[in-house]
């Protein structure tokens, strides 16, 4: 064991130092620039065609084999939407102090652009699989896109493979294991108080018993196959979002007083808290990069852009405009991490666990527990529970949901019928999510996101003309009004398909 984590530290520090780092928010902000900031300039289009029409045409399924464009988002949301939103906050905060959220939403804000990009390329590269079922994502865009380029062909492919080895990982780390940890290590201690007692090896009797419910759970919901999967996501991930972010907010007004002093901590100590006098190791500047590395990183493990994960369900879409699947990318990493982490991170910030003087965490706060404890503090035990409630409900979806990015990944790798084969794997493994040591699990999901961001970003970064011909082509077309021809797939049987779509308006 301690092999697997010196191993683990130094792919870490790789994946998530100076390098990883400099390659998301350089392709984040390459992304931003090249779009003329489109989250920005183009915000009223973008939201009236994500969450202004969710109750409307985001409804229609167009395609047999095709979600709707309002499912497609709650589907990928489901896997966003996650601990990272409530114990990934905490974390940041407590490791990278008050600076750490505004290094949230630096990400956050880049990150938009990228999962744009991401979306974009994922729908034109997109192709129907064995079962008439729309497959896309980051390992189609390098294989053929990357590898379309001269003397590219076998990286692309190669980079395409890997990526796939790297989300299955993940998916068995982030996506079951860690996740389930965290449901088990919340409702045992908080309703059953689950230190013991003890079995055979060691095992907790509760956290085997909460093991094999989520299992079964789980592979009630997979059996059903995606439609169930996605329909399940429909249902629970609005209200549970809903329902977080007005409990957060009532918790706000209670100390609507603070909100200055909050964001004030935030962007003074955005970059280290170099003011701190003892109890912080090293210079000023590792204290820095501290901050921005947790910042960041936590940015990416909640809204996940940058990773390409999302980009699978976001290809099933029975939209055929790529860059109008790109905006559906904005929205979710505008709900994901401008609202629903700022709000956890106000709620932290406006407990007595920090000194927003110092910017340091007050000894003996647990990062894991801390947002519980301050809805406990206002609310007693029903909010201890409210917020345990949300934590498992978050991190349920977020194992349903990297269910899918696995299977699809397996499906380009060993086929159709491999996916199914992995699905049975997945269900098996969350009985050791349940029962596993909670620190190992999340360091290493920490660094298999970060191999699987590599790959994906110099997918990116490589089709950057794609991405702006395609941009400039929708812009052209669906703001300026003007009359040209649509770019809508690689494939010229999808693109003559789609451009009959959209010809009719049954985009």
């Amino acid at each position: 064991m301690e092999t697997v984590i010196r191993i683990n530290d130094t792919v870490n520090s790789f994946a998530w130092g100076t390098f990883g780092l400099s390659l998301l928010l350089g392709t984040g902000l390459l992304c931003t620039i090249i779009s003329g900031f489109f989250q920005i300039t183009h915000l009223k289009h973008w939201f009236s065609n994500t969450f202004g029409i969710l109750n409307g045409r985001g409804r229609i399924i167009n395609d047999a084999g095709a979600l709707s464009q309002r499912r497609a988002f709650w589907t990928s949301l489901c896997a966003t939407i996650g601990t990272g939103n409530i114990a990934g906050v905490s974390t940041a905060i407590c490791l990278g102090g008050p600076g750490a959220v505004f290094w949230m939403w630096v990400a956050a804000f880049l990150g938009m652009m990228v999962k744009y990009s991401e979306n974009l390329l994922g729908m034109y590269y997109r192709r129907r699989n064995s079962e008439g079922s729309w497959s896309g994502g980051p390992m189609y865009y390098l294989e053929d896109g990357l590898g379309s380029i001269k003397n590219c062909k076998r990286l692309g492919k190669i980079l395409g493979i890997l990526f796939c080895i790297f989300t299955v990982l993940a998916s068995f780390g982030i996506g079951n294991m860690a996740q389930i940890n965290k449901i088990t290590i919340n409702v045992g201690a908080t309703f059953f108080n689950s230190d013991g007692p003890v079995r055979g090896a060691g095992v907790a009797n509760v956290n085997l018993a909460i093991g094999i419910v989520l299992m079964i759970a789980t592979a009630g919901i997979l059996l059903g196959g995606f439609r169930r999967l996605s329909a399940v996501s429909e249902l629970l991930v609005p209200y549970m979002s809903v329902i977080y972010i007005a409990g957060c907010l009532v918790l706000i007004l209670f100390h609507i007083t603070g909100l200055p002093a909050v964001f004030a901590s935030i962007f003074r100590f955005a970059l280290g808290p170099a003011a701190i006098k003892g109890g912080a190791a090293g210079t000023a500047m590792q204290i820095a990069f501290n901050t921005i590395k947790n910042g960041c990183k936590r940015g990416v493990f909640s809204n996940e852009a940058g990773l390409g994960s999302s980009v699978m369900v976001h290809s099933t879409s029975c939209s055929r405009e790529p860059v109008h699947q790109g905006l559906w990318g904005i929205a979710e990493v505008f709900l994901d991490t401008i609202i629903i982490c700022t709000i956890t991170a106000i709620v932290i910030l406006n407990s007595e666990a920090v000194d927003l003087s110092t910017g340091l965490v007050k000894e003996g706060v647990n990062d894991a527990t801390l947002v519980a404890q301050e809805f406990g503090n206002h609310f007693g035990k029903p909010g201890e529970f409210f917020v345990v409630i949300a934590i498992t409900l978050f991190a349920f979806t977020t194992v349903l949901g990297w269910s899918f990015y696995g299977s699809k990944v397996t499906e380009y790798l060993l086929g159709v019928t491999a996916s199914k084969i992995y699905r049975v794997i997945f269900v098996g493994l969350i009985i050791f999510g349940a029962i596993m040591e909670s620190n190992l699990a999340w360091d290493i999901s920490d660094t298999f996101n970060g191999l699987m961001m590599i790959p994906n970003l110099i997918g990116l970064v490589v089709q950057i003309p794609l991405i702006i011909e395609l941009t400039r082509n929708y812009t052209d077309r669906r703001i300026k009004g003007k009359d040209i021809e649509a770019i809508l797939s690689y494939d010229v049987d999808i693109q003559k398909d789609a451009q009959r779509a959209v010809l009719k308006g049954a985009d």
